[in-house]
């Protein structure tokens, strides 16, 4: 937790740092500009500390208010550095090239340090508002898998999956309400959510509790931990994963009569991988291979040993970058792509764009999801 926190904290100072560089080119000489800027830059890195430590003493007013604008700088920040690499780029390339068709007023107007910065400036706005309504525009993605391993006879299994819903200070029972009332019109068999349902404390939370206890699918609700949970504190993240009405399936097999195994893993950050590594091993070896075996992983990973050995896994954790390009980078760190993938052993693994967000309020190019899977015979 500590390294990841110094991690952040060194990146996002040095993305605080680029962005002063360019705003330098507009910003007034003033002693006192200056140094209000790098008061409301140190605010702004050190938000995500305040906010945690506000939740954990009971301020959840202010820890409210610090989150909305720290996390919606956040995004407004991490938009306009990406901006400002791309034209640093062009630049580059442009000196490396000649200066070619972009030459003269043309490329001094592109590329120049003003009106570059008033440019990118602009068009982040524009974005950063379309991101708190993209946010808000819960998907459903339908998506039918034909087995001989589900009955003739059970018909049609209505599976919903949850993942990566963050509930906590930004995200609370308004757009749970949202979130639930899509899985609510699918009217599901069974529902399970993939890691990351909590992100804040949740002390105090019972209309959230209430809310996810009036879905009750006929076949039972299932949940496995990802890693906020652990960041959120996990004692009062496991409890009100059961105060809501989830069985939760750490390195376990729950039997659905006549009709499937659902198993579950942790999180890597309980424990360690070589301990979920385990939990993983031990639940593929002991299936049935003639039911149908449904695996729940937070994180988009297929371990070698399970290749072959479910017939679907749900997982979530990329959040498909949440704001785009970070999507480019989540793929460099999980090869498998968001939605459905066959694998070659057999099986297949489906992974969710996720139906909330995590820091920065806002999703751009990436729209929230609640999956619906409708199992049948052929």
């Amino acid at each position: 937790m500590y390294i990841f926190l110094s991690l952040f904290l060194t990146l996002y100072g040095g993305m605080q740092w680029y962005w002063y560089r360019k705003a330098s080119a507009v910003i007034p000489q003033g002693v006192v500009v200056r140094l209000l800027l790098f008061i409301f830059l140190t605010l702004m890195l050190l938000a995500p500390v305040t906010i945690r430590l506000l939740e954990r003493w009971g301020d959840e007013g202010p820890a409210y208010w610090t989150a909305l604008a720290g996390y919606s700088w956040m995004g407004f920040l991490f938009l306009s550095c990406s901006s400002f690499l791309l034209l640093d780029l062009c630049r580059l390339l442009l000196r490396w090239g000649g200066r070619g068709p972009f030459g003269g007023a043309t490329g001094t107007l592109v590329l120049g340090g003003a009106n570059a910065f008033m440019g990118v400036s602009l068009l982040v706005i524009v974005i950063t508002i379309y991101g708190w309504y993209e946010a808000a525009a819960i998907r459903t993605e339908y998506v039918d898998i034909y087995t001989t391993k589900i009955p003739k006879g059970a018909g049609t299994i209505t599976v919903a999956q949850l993942s990566d819903v963050h509930l906590g200070l930004l995200v609370g029972e308004k757009r749970l309400r949202t979130i639930l009332a899509a899985v609510s019109a699918a009217r599901p068999d069974l529902l399970v959510a993939t890691g990351d349902l909590v992100d804040g404390q949740m002390d105090g939370r019972d209309g959230l509790v209430r809310l996810l206890g009036e879905i009750r699918p006929r076949l039972g609700k299932y949940a496995v931990t990802g890693n906020h949970e652990l960041y959120a504190g996990s004692r009062h993240s496991l409890a009100f994963l059961r105060d809501a009405g989830f069985i939760l399936l750490r390195g376990e097999v729950a039997s659905i009569p006549g009709i499937m195994a659902v198993a579950g893993v942790d999180d890597p950050v309980f424990g360690g991988k070589g301990e979920v590594a385990d939990q993983e091993r031990r639940v593929v070896a002991g299936r049935d291979p003639e039911r149908f075996f449904l695996l729940l992983k937070h994180r988009p990973v297929v371990e070698i040993g399970s290749r072959g050995r479910f017939d679907l896994q749900l997982s979530g954790h990329v959040h498909q970058g949440q704001i785009f390009p970070f999507g480019l980078l989540t793929r460099i760190a999980f090869p498998l792509p968001t939605g459905l993938s066959g694998i070659k052993e057999g099986g297949a693994v489906y992974v969710s764009r996720g139906a909330g967000t995590w820091g920065p309020p806002i999703r751009f190019l990436a729209p929230p999801e609640v999956t619906i899977f409708r199992l049948r015979h052929p």
